[in-house]
């Protein structure tokens, strides 16, 4: 299809002015969607080389990826907005030039009749003044709710628009700049907007574009930067808000200024608050003394910061390239800092050991960037996590090598401890140092290592009692490789140690920290040494978790995770103890890595399909989690999306099923015990209608799920999961 450019026509509203008359612009668009359609069915019989998503130009889990070539000539799916230029006249009539295309790079007509799909875009105009730091916006609309009326920022209404050329387009705003705006100051538009193409079989496509520049003509010297974009989308997946046309913390910015409050509670909706608040969450002061947090009709009082609220470096990271990286470093304010803690009161020195304070010019005086130690009043030393200290020891376990790996013999593992400045530490100095054995490798969960271990599928050591020497360490196991075993097994190592810090001083605590686990491999017979598959990696889990450890900072290394959270393991040992007595009589639940790692994050989606996943840990702790909010963004803006399986997955394992796997034992699921792509797959499709089909799928002989579900299947993983 050739694009027709239109450059003589005009429209406003959606009424199209020129040679079509006053022909609606959608009815348009729709009596041209109609034949499109007829069009793509003749496309697809025609068969052609299929897309994957591997070869696709588009974003990660595009649904284009899956047409034949044909189908993605026709209907160019993406949207991309590219704004070329603004200006301000002298009048103060704001005027945006932009360019629209689809992902790989051709024009798009906005009406959709020369292309298909509408789309419908919006306009912001905005400044930064030169004795601020923050945009104040020109296009603002006034909202009334239950706190009152407020002029907030927002976006322009009643413009021209005016098509220039293929692709191409000149905005002129209704709204205009004051009479005496500075023209020396940075201004900014953006265009943002999406492009619908459900009817077509694909989806809604959006994209943000912003443009900076000073009207004068000068240079662009100051911007509005503090946080990246990319910091923010490590976490969730591809920022978005408001229906997710708003993309990106460019965007943001604009519009999330002191100027606007929430109408319906009187909340600022300026970002570093906001943004702070929502962060903090349950942690905020006002929350854990019984208050709620909330903006519009959303309550973030249940918020748990994966990585913790603490480390602002996963937001404000000194290596993202953006602007003002350090500006939470080096220009603490009352209202950034009180969001956080948010029960210090500045006007009248409640809770804030500085007194009193009616403005920000001395909050660096007290609060500078980095102090000499952890935990001063510098912004860097009061945000430190305790076990991220610098004044640690450190600890390091090091494994480097194992004898007597043959089945039936009591394997020997060789092994140093030392500090982060690798001087030895003795073993009396540590909490504990334990060894686990599993195996085999091509799936754990269903060996014994004897009558007299209880816990499924492996062995665990201590090995405080090792033998040590100057050059190191060696534990022997009582318990032996079994004498039947074949293939691979595996050998992994905890350790943990407490110290005491900043001795005789108000900051005097004592910490526990562990070290990273290590796990080797080893054959226990005359085969290749083959380590388990690579399902996940800690990498991907850091990047919303920082530094994820649990069980008392024992376990942190998903590799190691996987050799007790193995199929044959539930929480039978701890539930008999559980702190809520009603969960006692329950049965057991199921904590097979996979099971566990997507029902804890399917989390706040879990109670609407009927399914409860609450695991009771060590000391019968109860661990509910199903008011846990993944954090990744749906493209439409809401948190909780778990489709986009490669934020956790590597090496195409989502899209490997687990054929031939050990089954999953989940006494509290549907079917029990459960196949192993049944119970990878139903982990996140938790409802009975999935458990049905994924029961109806296998029989005696196993499952037949990898026939439409495989890679390259019609229905395979990547496929069924993309939304882009």
């Amino acid at each position: 299809m050739h694009f027709l450019p239109r450059s003589s026509r005009i429209w406003k509203g959606d009424h199209v002015i020129g040679k079509r008359g006053s022909m609606g612009r959608r009815a348009i668009a729709a009596r041209t969607a109609a034949a499109m359609a007829l069009a793509i069915v003749s496309a697809l019989s025609l068969g052609g080389s299929p897309r994957r998503a591997s070869d696709s130009p588009y974003r990660p889990r595009p649904k284009a990826a899956f047409l034949d070539q044909y189908t993605v000539e026709f209907l160019r799916p993406g949207l991309a907005i590219t704004i070329n230029s603004a200006s301000i006249g002298s009048d103060g009539t704001i005027t945006v030039i932009y360019t629209v295309g689809d992902g790989a790079g051709n024009p798009l007509d906005l009406a959709g009749v020369y292309t298909p799909g509408v789309v419908s875009l919006s306009y912001v105009a905005a400044y930064i003044p030169n004795n601020a730091e923050q945009y104040v916006a020109y296009t603002t609309r006034s909202q009334t709710g239950t706190a009152g009326t407020y002029v907030n920022a927002g976006v322009d209404s009643g413009g021209a628009l005016t098509q220039v050329g293929q692709g191409q387009y000149q905005y002129v705003f209704h709204t205009k700049a004051p009479a005496n705006f500075d023209a020396t100051a940075t201004h900014t538009v953006a265009v943002y907007g999406n492009r619908n193409l459900t009817s077509f079989g694909l989806t809604t496509y959006r994209d943000s574009a912003t443009y900076n520049f000073v009207p004068n003509g000068s240079a662009v010297t100051k911007t509005r930067q503090v946080v990246a974009t990319s910091s923010c989308d490590s976490c969730h997946d591809q920022l978005s808000h408001h229906g997710g046309n708003r993309r990106g913390v460019e965007m943001c910015v604009m519009c999330h200024t002191p100027q606007s409050t929430d109408p319906v509670t009187g909340n600022t909706v300026d970002l570093k608050v906001m943004v702070h608040k929502i962060h903090m969450g349950s942690s905020l002061p006002s929350v854990q003394a019984g208050g709620h947090y909330v903006i519009g009709s959303t309550d973030y009082s249940t918020v748990v910061d994966p990585a913790g609220p603490q480390r602002c470096v996963m937001c404000h990271n000194p290596k993202s390239g953006a602007a003002q990286a350090n500006a939470d470093l080096t220009n603490p304010t009352r209202a950034a800092c009180g969001a956080c803690h948010d029960n210090v009161n500045f006007a009248t020195g409640a809770n804030h050991s500085g007194g009193i304070q009616t403005d920000d010019s001395q909050c660096s005086t007290c609060h500078i960037p980095q102090g000499t130690e952890d935990f001063d009043a510098s912004i860097a030393g009061s945000h430190v996590v305790a076990t991220d200290s610098s004044l640690l020891s450190g600890l390091n376990v090091a494994i480097s090598g194992v004898t007597n790996t043959l089945a039936g013999q009591n394997p020997t593992v060789a092994f140093t401890v030392t500090d982060k400045n690798n001087n030895p530490v003795p073993l009396s100095n540590l909490g504990s140092i334990s060894f686990t054995m599993a195996g085999p490798t091509s799936d754990y969960g269903y060996t014994s290592f004897g009558s007299d271990v209880t816990t499924p599928g492996y062995v665990s050591e201590s090995a405080t009692k090792a033998n040590c020497t100057n050059s190191g360490c060696s534990y022997t196991f009582t318990h032996a490789v079994p004498a039947n075993a074949t293939g691979t097994y595996a050998i992994g190592v905890e350790a943990r140690r407490t110290e005491n810090i900043l001795a005789g001083t108000p900051k005097a605590q004592s910490v526990t920290y562990g070290a990273k686990n290590q796990v080797v491999y080893f054959a226990v017979d005359s085969s290749t040494v083959a380590p388990r598959r690579q399902v996940v990696q800690i990498s991907n889990c850091n990047n919303c978790h920082y530094e994820l450890s649990l069980h008392g900072t024992l376990r942190n290394q998903t590799e190691y995770c996987v050799m007790c959270h193995n199929p044959s393991n539930t929480d039978i040992s701890q539930r008999p103890k559980a702190a809520i007595t009603a969960q006692r009589s329950l049965p057991p639940q199921g904590i097979n890595f996979n099971l566990l790692v997507h029902r804890i994050h399917t989390g706040a989606n879990l109670t609407a399909m009927g399914r409860d996943y609450t695991v009771i840990g060590f000391g019968g702790s109860v661990n509910d989690f199903n008011s846990v909010l993944f954090p990744p963004l749906t493209p439409g803006g809401q948190a909780g999306d778990t489709a986009n399986c490669t934020l956790c997955h590597v090496n195409s394992s989502e899209q490997n099923l687990p054929l031939g796997k050990n089954a999953v034992v989940d006494p509290q699921g549907p079917i029990n015990p459960d196949q192993p792509i049944a119970a990878a797959c139903t982990g996140c499709h938790a409802d009975n209608g999935s458990a049905v089909h994924a029961l109806s799928q296998a029989t005696s002989l196993g499952e037949t799920c990898t026939v439409c579900h495989g890679s390259g299947a019609a229905f395979a993983v990547d496929q069924v999961h993309a939304q882009y």
